[in-house]
């Protein structure tokens, strides 16, 4: 992921046997001399050692290996029969194999994590232990246990693991992150580089932060210190509960510069009770294709301001099967939440359980209207047709080989004809697709900087259906004469897949 500055954004593992640390401690004879003149300030924040006394035992240390095949491709050394450095070779290379390519090497990498049930389950990250052959959990009292993975989920970097102890295990609770608020104090515990029971203080620096990590992002930011080694552990708020999962660091060396990124429990939670009950994550799906509302949409949909999330197509075999949402729909509100951007909706919704009933607001025809769906479940096939989506800059359809048909009309610096079977045979036009063909777009035209292409299909403008060339111009037209400044048009490409672009009408 890119940053500015050249800064990066580093998962938190520490690698084994990469930490070098080096240093001295300097004290200044001059300074002990006048100790008695130093004072500490008055109004500093007050300790927080027993808090994190009570809690530092429910905080875990991570340990994972992993086979991992040798890239060097040459075969292992030989020695002559009967060379003193036999047996060195021999221990070296044991169980490798004579061919490099067979060859194998264990790779080992440390993590933290935090005990949430007594019983033996744990919390980390996913990329803690991504591939690992094994996992080891080692406790604050040196105690060490093997864990085994119960379920992970990739889309928030979240795994669930379970140990098997013999006395129930010291754990923390969840406390919901909602409540917090930017500058409230919050203290991290965890294993940067390795060290272990480490703890750092400091405050939230920012909520709902999105560092395109993923699909849901939401990010708690800190200015506490957390470095490599302390994915996986709690951010704790100052009564003991964990509102945040560690996760990420933006750092142009690797190390903390005072800007982290932490998983919220109102994500979270959910997230490992469906692990816990399920081994996986059983998202909610609404089956819509959405794009962000932006100053041109919002303006030619009759808003007063660019908010919510337009609906640019219903996926077929979705929840959505009696029009209860329509593409050109703008959701507003989903379930009682306000949904200001597209990745709110997409959050709330997957957050939303299984088959639940839920009311959701849009706005149509210039006006709010509420409507009830049923949600389905989101598979992972689902995730990728969901997250189709795309805005005016969106993706291009292919440019056709043969030359446009003959129009019988041009609007907004596009040649428009009927869609009829020798167009569908020219283009490739799906027969599910209707509408209006676009045969030609002038370059540096209104269209053309909106990427519309010969090819494209006009579906919609000021979401009324087009059937002729005749029908968009007259349309435009109308849009003109009531004041509006762009259009919004409902675009399909060949195969099916649509979009909303506007385009000025001025």
């Amino acid at each position: 992921m890119s940053t500015r500055s050249k800064s990066r954004v580093h998962s938190l593992g520490a690698s084994l046997g990469v930490l070098a640390l080096a240093g001295a401690l300097a004290f200044s004879s001059t300074a002990l001399a006048q100790n008695t003149a130093i004072r500490p300030p008055s109004n500093g924040p007050a300790s927080v050692a027993d808090l994190a006394a009570g809690l530092l035992d429910a905080v875990v240390n991570i340990a994972t290996s992993q086979k991992v095949k040798n890239d060097d491709d040459a075969p292992a050394p030989q020695v002559p029969e009967g060379s003193p450095y036999q047996r060195y070779f021999d221990e070296f290379f044991k169980g490798q194999g004579n061919q490099g390519g067979n060859r194998q090497r264990t790779v080992e990498s440390l993590g933290s994590g935090f005990v949430i049930d007594p019983s033996g389950y744990i919390v980390t990250n996913n990329h803690v232990i991504e591939g690992a052959d094994d996992i080891e959990i080692n406790f604050a009292n040196g105690s060490k246990l093997k864990a085994k993975l119960v379920g992970k989920d990739t889309q928030t970097d979240l795994a669930l693991l379970k140990v098997e102890p013999k006395a129930p295990l010291k754990a923390v609770p969840f406390g919901d992150s909602r409540k917090m608020r930017i500058g409230d104090w919050v203290m991290a515990i965890g294993n940067p580089f390795g060290l272990g029971g480490s703890v750092s203080v400091g405050i939230i620096s920012a909520r709902g932060r999105n560092i395109n990590a993923g699909p849901y992002d939401n990010f708690i930011q800190t200015d506490a210190a957390i470095n490599r080694g302390n994915s996986g552990g709690p951010l704790f708020n100052m009564a003991g509960e964990v509102i945040g999962i560690n996760t990420a660091i933006i750092s142009p060396t690797g190390g903390s510069i005072g800007i982290g990124f932490s998983v919220p429990t109102e994500l979270a939670a959910n997230v490992v009770l469906q692990l816990k009950d399920f081994g996986e994550t059983r998202r909610g799906w609404l089956g819509v294709r959405v794009q962000p509302v932006n100053d041109d949409i919002a303006e030619s949909l009759k808003m007063d301001a660019p908010r919510g999330a337009l609906v640019s197509g219903i996926i077929e075999g979705g929840p959505i099967t009696h029009g209860e949402i329509k593409a050109g729909d703008v959701i507003v509100k989903f379930d009682g939440h306000d949904v200001g951007e597209v990745r709110d909706l997409k959050r709330v919704v997957a957050e939303s359980p299984v088959g639940k009933a839920v009311d959701v607001v849009v706005i149509r025809d210039g006006k709010e209207q509420a409507v009830k769906v049923t949600l389905g479940r989101l598979e992972d096939g689902a995730l990728a047709s969901a997250d189709a989506a795309t805005g005016d800059e969106g993706s291009k359809a292919d440019k056709p080989e043969a030359a446009p048909l003959p129009a019988t009309d041009v609007v907004l610096g596009m040649k428009l004809a009927t869609l009829n079977e020798e167009a569908r045979k020219k283009y490739g036009i799906a027969e599910d697709v209707d509408g209006v063909v676009i045969t030609e777009v002038a370059p540096n035209s209104v269209a053309a900087e909106r990427r519309v292409e010969a090819g494209d299909v006009i579906v919609e403008v000021g979401q009324e259906a087009m059937e002729t060339p005749a029908d968009v111009a007259d349309r435009v037209e109308e849009l003109k004469s009531s004041g509006r400044r762009h259009a919004a048009l409902l675009i399909s490409n060949k195969s099916g897949e649509l979009r909303f672009v506007t385009v000025r009408v001025e």
